[in-house]
Formats: structure tokens, sequence, C-alpha cells
């Protein structure tokens, strides 16, 4: 046949030949490797072929065929080799003074604002001299690959005292872990707080509700109609909780709610013991709370003895009731259209009830044992 006779001859053995062939029937294989495989498959079946009869039977050019003999011949990959790709436009010192400036805060940089944004610490970078021009997507795509959001934040505190703090959130989560088998000794876990300012705002035009392409339109003007105060208890073993709603958020109010709301309940329940956890506000009256339960259930002679157990300084995520109290701020009180503060009464008191009736324990997962371990005490 016609044409120079190739320089690079073609020899496979049996093993190789098995793999070539698989390559070439496997649904994922990619095309270009099946290609090779089938130009040097074919290289070796028919040694008197010339580059461009393999050519033609592979669908390629003579160039290609010629590339992939020498390749197999000298190498034997049939994968792309690695390429260089585009020269770097920024050196290694220009990205990670940008991380530099990602990780430190707008202030110690003598800039006038709190948090810094792509095109901010971009700004910098060009005040600074390192670069002319530098477009924020180039940023972006190095502090995505760093893991860095320095426009974001998020509260945190120490725990200034580990073994104080210890001394009062292990019994919380001691309690959290054995509600369930608790109750049916007789002993009721409670967590008590309450939900303050609960605006009853009166748009002036109704919310509109969702349609194809739209989500539910809120009117952003309203009128204030006041405020009210929910104190409110989560039975920790079993999920009900018990509500009510007052006009103020005075020690004498809480009072009321444990009188007329947890009292009648344990009393339902036929519990000796009231575990009620609450944390330091003066709402609860710290100092007086606990002689004042005794007081009472010695005067009225309740059948339970109502215990309180405190909560750490600063220690609300140990509540669960405040988990509750999200969502109920997510469904119930988001967006806020009340007529009246009657109106906004009825359907938080609603919303418990229709909770009720499929109430679930939360599944509480934090341990003492974690606990102890973060704060490395014994």
């Amino acid at each position: 046949m016609p044409g120079p006779k190739p320089k690079y001859a073609v020899q496979l053995a049996e093993n190789e030949i098995a793999e070539l062939r698989q390559l070439i029937k496997a649904r994922k294989t990619p095309q270009g490797q099946a290609l090779r495989a089938r130009i040097v498959l074919a290289a070796h079946e028919h040694p008197e072929w010339t580059n461009q009869e393999i050519a033609r039977q592979a669908g390629c050019t003579d160039r290609t065929v010629r590339t992939w003999r020498q390749r197999w011949a000298t190498q034997q990959p049939l994968e792309d080799l690695p390429r260089s790709g585009r020269p770097r436009r920024f050196s290694p010192e220009v990205r990670a003074q940008a991380t530099a400036v990602a990780c430190s805060l707008p202030q110690e940089k003598g800039q006038p604002f709190r948090r810094w944004s792509l095109a901010e610490i971009v700004s910098y970078l060009v005040h600074l001299g390192l670069v002319v021009q530098i477009a924020t997507s180039t940023v972006c795509r190095w502090f995505a690959a760093a893991k860095l959001k320095p426009w974001r934040y998020h509260s945190w505190q120490h725990i200034r005292d580990p073994k104080a703090f210890l001394e009062r959130a292990c019994p919380v989560l001691w309690l959290y872990e054995r509600a369930k088998a608790l109750l049916q000794e007789g002993i009721w876990v409670v967590s008590g707080d309450e939900k303050t300012s609960i605006q009853a705002r009166q748009m002036e035009d109704a919310p509109q509700s969702a349609a194809a392409g739209y989500p539910v339109h809120v009117c952003s003007r309203y009128r204030r109609q006041g405020a009210l105060q929910l104190f409110a208890g989560l039975s920790v073993a079993d999920g009900l909780k018990y509500g009510q709603v007052m006009a103020r958020k005075r020690f004498v109010d809480f009072q009321s709610f444990v009188l007329h709301t947890i009292v009648p309940e344990a009393v339902r329940r036929g519990v000796h013991t009231v575990k009620l956890i609450l944390d330091n506000s003066t709402t609860h009256a710290p100092k007086q709370l606990q002689r004042w339960l005794d007081e009472q259930a010695c005067a009225a002679g309740w059948p339970m003895a109502i215990e309180v157990v405190w909560l750490p300084t600063h220690a609300s995520w140990l509540n669960q009731i405040e988990i509750w109290f999200s969502v109920l701020q997510r469904k119930v009180l988001q967006p806020n259209h009340f007529n009246t503060l009657e109106e906004l009464t009825t359907t938080i008191m609603d919303f418990i009830q229709y909770e009720n009736q499929h109430s679930t324990p939360i599944q509480w997962t934090y341990t003492v044992e974690q606990l102890t371990l973060k704060l490395g005490t014994n």
C-alpha cells in the first residue's frame, strides 16, 4: 500500500491486548482514551498498515496515529500528559497577602468598616501596590480554596470558669439524658423560660399568598398594636409544650405561670418531683424562687416538690425551650401580621395546642462526657 512505513512498531502481550479491548468496550472509558486504544490495537494487529490507513479506520488524522504510536512505543501511556496551563498572572506572594488581609480585622489595617468584602480587599491590595488590577472573582476563587469568608461572622464567648460551668451544666445534661426514665419514676423534667416583647404588628395590607414564580408578599408598612410576653415550659421527656401569655415579665407573672400551668399539669401527671430548668434572669428571682416554691408547697399542700435546676450564666444554648422558641418564631411570628393583641394571644395558644397533637421530644445528643472533654477537665 502507498505511504511511508511506520517508524514505531507496536507489539503487544496478551494481557495488554485484553486490557486495550476492555477499554474500548467499557462504557465509562473516555472517548479520547478509547480512540488511542483502537489506534494501538490496530497497529499491533496490522503491522503492514500505514499510519494513513489506521487513521481512516480509527476516524482520526495520521498525525494523531503517529503521536500515539510513538507514545506507546516509548512510554506506553494512554492518558494526556500534564499540561502547564496559562502562566500565573499573580505571584504566590500576592495570594498570601490577600489571605493575610482576609485573616485580619479591617480596623487593624486602618479601615473604617467592621467586615471585609471582596471589593474592599481588592481595593486594599491595589492601595498597597501589590497589584495594579485584580478581579474580585480571582480573589473569590482563592478564598474558596482556603475556605475563607471574612464577610461573615457569628457570635461566641469563652467559658471563663470551666469548673463552675460544669457544676451547673452537668446536672442539666444528666436530666436531659434520663428524662424519660425519670418520668416513669415520678420525676418530671421541665425546661422553662419566657419569650419577651412579642410584638403585634398590623400591616397596612394583609400578606398575599404565594403564586407561580412569586413568594408570599408582605407589606413593609405596619402599625404597632403592643407587645406580649410568653412564659413557656417544655416537657423534656415527651415534648409537650405549656404556655401562658402575659402583658409584663415580672417575677409575679412568672409565679402565676408556675401556679396556674406547671403545678396543675404536675398534679395531673401524678409526679412527686418537678425538676424545673431555668436561667438566671431577674424574672425568675434566683435568690428567692426556691424559697417561695417551698413555702407555696407547704402552704397549699402540693403533692409534689418543685426543685429549680439553674443553668450556667450565658448558657441559653443548654435550655431546650429555646429550640422551640425558634420554631415558634419561624412558623408563627414571621411574617408578623396581627390586628390586635388578642389575635396574637389566640394564635400562639392555638399553635401550642397544634404542636401538642403530634409532639415529639427533642433529640438532644450533647452529653456530659462531650462537655467535659471540650473543657479539658476531669
